[in-house]
């Protein structure tokens, strides 16, 4: 095999790592990613992601662009001509849900390049990542289900419509997470405190419901400081929600002791100790639903 072979078969094994990397498959939250979200979903150094990387660029399996959005000046990557060939359908639009899918890897990049959400979108990411990096070196730990905002708004359409509501939900991205010996489903709504709060929390209105015939997953409220977190749970206080909400801060680890639930502020809980249910198995209103047996397996619903 000639190296421009054995470069590109390489890449295309990379590429395929669909829920160990943030820039592949609809698994993904986003479409881009930087090396250290790469370096931490793979547990490999900063150095050793950005030669992988460097290579792939090399035979156009990535693309790449200078983030000024955010300021870090860094480079960020997205799927180049060859993954688009290996994922020839996997695009999640920044700003239209239900945009047509681009072109050609050139238009990809441009829609990302000139989103306003970018930086939202790699905090969204972020999440996942360090979930991933957390089961890779916890034996029984597992991020079973890493979806993105336009699939989950999808998948979850048929509960919002059979309880009488044509909105749905629409988070920022959904997962199944399995440690502990429990598996916690949640909807993760990353916020950079530049909204109101009347707007964050209009946003659980969606889930009243999907509670009534999908999942009572809990709904994460990832907000950058304490101050804006504690805002948010006095206007919780005392509220019913239809579903599980909890608060979390930017900086800490998702898999830890890192959530307040509003109902019960008086502690922090890791990940996998929230209140989770995957809902009715029926399949006409809950299609997608995690099934209660065999969390280390394979996501039935991928």
């Amino acid at each position: 095999m000639g190296d421009a072979a054995r470069a590109g078969t390489d890449a295309r094994l990379d590429i395929r790592v669909a829920k160990s990397s943030p820039c592949s498959g609809k698994s993904a939250s986003t479409t881009c990613c930087p090396p250290d979200q790469v370096a931490a979903a793979l547990s490999t150094s900063l150095r050793a992601a950005r030669l992988r990387l460097a290579q792939l660029h090399q035979v156009e399996a990535v693309s790449r662009f200078v983030d000024i959005t955010t300021g870090s000046g860094q480079y960020l990557y997205t799927l180049g001509p060859l993954g688009a060939v290996v994922h020839p359908t996997q695009f999640n639009d920044p700003n239209q849900a239900d945009a047509r899918a681009p072109r050609t890897s050139i238009d990809r990049t441009e829609r990302i390049i000139g989103s306003r959400r970018l930086a939202h979108l790699l905090g969204t990411n972020q999440l996942f990542i360090d979930l991933i990096g957390y089961a890779r070196t916890h034996e029984h730990a597992r991020l079973a289900r890493w979806w993105s905002e336009q699939h989950t708004t999808a998948a979850f359409a048929a509960a919002s419509y059979a309880a009488g509501s044509g909105t749905g939900v629409q988070p920022d991205g959904h997962g199944i997470w399995h440690a502990g010996g429990r598996t916690v489903g949640f909807f993760l709504e990353h916020d950079n405190g530049t909204e109101p709060l009347a707007t964050v929390l209009r946003k659980l209105r969606g889930y009243e419901q999907l509670a009534t015939y999908g999942p009572r997953y809990p709904v994460l409220l990832r907000v950058p400081d304490r101050r804006r977190e504690q805002h948010l749970l006095d206007a919780l206080a005392g509220a019913p929600t239809a579903m599980p909400v909890a608060t979390g801060l930017h900086d800490e680890h998702p898999a830890g002791p890192a959530w307040t639930l509003t109902t019960d502020p008086g502690q922090r809980r890791w990940l996998h100790e929230l209140p989770s249910d995957h809902g009715p198995d029926n399949p006409a209103t809950n299609p997608h639903r995690f099934p209660d047996t065999d969390p280390s397996g394979p996501d039935p619903q991928p």
